[in-house]
């Protein structure tokens, strides 16, 4: 399963909880009262206002800086505070795993299904899982048809490969050795896998401090009740902020009264929202969005412009000293965002070394790919001017990429164009084509941005 971001997460404006005839939402409010949550009486809870789901919304006017409520630790849902905690604890070597999750997923599939859980009228919330629409969930087949070259496809099939094997290598014997309190009927696969991605949607982890980065890898995932009903978008209003004894969600503008107070996940790519929350931001919304261009796609370009046999093993050596250089991998990508290219240094030696003559790679490679050369480190940025800047060999390399990565897509950017500016036509597409569009949409104008950039 992909990790969650680094920074920290929140609710994913991903559809409406299905809550059945009976809103949950009062009991929730009341459990919020009876386990010290602080909300301010200048928000509200609810459906109305929001933009998926329930949300957050100002009924008064807010000053930056206001504190919207504060979540004590104690009410916090993690693999240390739920009701089979000893357990955990006691099992934790054999609860290791690729995502760091079981823990808390094992936590959670027994508190959702457990009658007398203290977390019921938290999880009521979500009475079954039916509105999280993450890609996983698609079938196969519309998976490939709406987000083929998009990324996300490849994304799900880790991700389910991942599910099914700490299923049956990790959750399935615990619960076999704990059948007081897990039932192998009750707690299956499907709820395991729905579980996953409630947590890939709303749950939030601790940054860790500066010091403990390099050292220790991320915190494990928690539920944080309340700040999960906020929705996202790029232009957030609010932010979460972490203290010894609780979170505390705060504004980062004025908010007017009747506006959605939103929250964010960090800087998430279009891709990566729609992959791990079933929701994409509109174009020209999603600020931070990005498109990559497989690092196997620009040794395919360089390999296609390569004119003999001599030219092609240029490139294979050429490339195999990229990989030694830790540049470059078979699974890796150049990320490109709407103002500069994310992977600058990579993408820049790339160019730099697949654009070299046989004489030029030779002595290169002999001083171990270091120059000691302080212009070219100052314009080693690759701002969309400093692309437009390139040496001609570069750009035709990049532009031949680009090429090759947007026949990845089923669909060119005209006719996406096209359904995005017939209204009628969108509004009957169904609500994973119209987010499939947005992902796949924003992409292409990053690539076609590109494509003239380097012209």
């Amino acid at each position: 399963m992909a990790s969650p971001p680094k920074r920290p997460k929140a609710a994913a404006g991903s559809g409406v909880r299905d809550g059945g005839s009976a809103d949950p939402l009062p009991a929730f409010l009341a459990w919020c009262g009876r386990v010290g949550v602080e909300l301010s009486p200048k928000v509200r809870l609810g459906r109305q206002g929001a933009v998926a789901g329930y949300g957050m919304v100002a009924a008064q006017e807010l000053e930056a800086g206001e504190v919207l409520f504060s979540v004590p630790r104690t009410a916090l849902l993690s693999q240390h505070t739920g009701s089979i905690h000893g357990l955990l604890e006691q099992a934790q070597e054999s609860l290791q795993s690729q995502s760091g999750w079981v823990p808390l997923l094992l936590s959670l599939i027994h508190e959702y299904t457990a009658s007398n859980s203290h977390w019921k009228p938290y999880l009521s919330l979500w009475k079954d899982f039916r509105s999280l629409d993450h890609p996983m969930f698609w079938p196969e087949e519309e998976r490939t048809r709406l987000l083929q070259g998009t990324g996300i496809p490849e994304a799900v099939d880790k991700d389910l490969a991942n599910i099914h094997l700490e299923y049956s290598s990790i959750i399935l014997p615990f619960m076999k050795a704990h059948p007081n309190i897990f039932d192998p009927k009750v707690h299956t696969l499907e709820l395991y896998k729905q579980l996953v991605a409630f947590v890939m949607a709303y749950s939030f982890q601790e940054p860790l401090e500066e010091e403990d980065e390099d050292e220790k890898g991320p915190n494990p995932p928690m539920m944080v009740p309340v700040a999960d009903i906020l929705n996202h978008v790029a232009n957030h209003n609010a932010n979460l902020e972490y203290s010894p004894q609780c979170l505390r969600m705060v504004t980062t503008q004025p908010i007017s009264r009747g506006q959605e107070i939103f929250n964010t996940y960090g800087q998430m790519a279009n891709w990566q929202l729609l992959h791990m929350y079933g929701f994409a931001e509109p174009y020209p919304g999603n600020t931070n969005d990005t498109a990559d261009i497989q690092m196997v796609t620009v040794r395919r370009a360089a390999l296609q412009r390569a004119k003999s046999e001599a030219e092609q093993q240029l490139v294979c050596e050429q490339w195999d000293f990229l990989c030694q250089l830790e540049m470059v991998g078979e699974e890796g990508a150049f990320v490109l965002g709407w103002d500069e290219v994310l992977t600058e240094e990579e993408l820049s030696m790339t160019l730099k070394v697949l654009c070299m003559s046989e004489e030029e790679f030779r002595e290169y490679k002999e001083q171990d790919g270091w120059e000691d050369d302080s212009e070219e480190e100052e314009n080693s940025a690759l701002s969309n001017e400093a692309l437009s800047r390139l040496k001609t060999p570069c750009k035709k390399l990049l532009y031949d990429s680009v090429l090759l990565t947007l026949e990845s897509y089923r669909s060119d950017l005209k006719a996406d164009q096209d359904l995005l500016n017939n209204q009628e036509v969108y509004e009957k597409l169904s609500r994973r084509e119209q987010q499939a569009l947005h992902v796949r949409y924003g992409q292409k104008r990053i690539l076609h941005q590109l494509l003239e950039l380097v012209q």
